[in-house]
């Protein structure tokens, strides 16, 4: 990534408010509790922009229950992104295309996950073990 790609994420976070650092080459970490944002990286991968958060590990009981509540959220609740299994974690993730990514489409993606943790931790965090 040349500096102006660097500089547009950093851009956005920076206008956004966001609390952030950079963990490794095109790579972000949020941990903005204000925002609701902890823990939410923000990757650079050509022509990618990859949003993820690892949401919780994906339990040992009522695991098809689980499967099957996250993939109604996917479908109802989730404007940005959707719910994943990932080595038997469950993230949440978005992608965007760099190319045509603009400030109000990064801001929907972390809007959009803000909204997705804060709302859906109840219903996840019933079938943490």
């Amino acid at each position: 990534m040349d500096s102006m790609e660097k500089n547009k994420i950093d851009q956005y976070l920076i206008d956004l408010m966001i609390t952030y650092r950079e963990i490794g080459k095109n790579m972000w970490l949020l941990d903005d509790q204000e925002h609701n944002l902890t823990g939410v990286a923000v990757m650079y991968d050509d022509p990618l922009v990859v949003f993820r958060v690892v949401v919780m590990d994906a339990p040992e009981k009522n695991r098809l229950e689980l499967f099957t509540r996250l993939l109604e959220l996917n479908a109802t609740d989730i404007v940005h992104g959707a719910y994943a299994l990932e080595d038997d974690k469950i993230v949440l993730i978005n992608t965007l295309d760099y190319d045509t990514m603009d400030y109000s489409e990064f801001r929907s993606t972390l809007d959009a996950f803000s909204l997705a943790l804060v709302q859906h931790y109840p219903i996840l965090s019933s079938y943490r073990g």
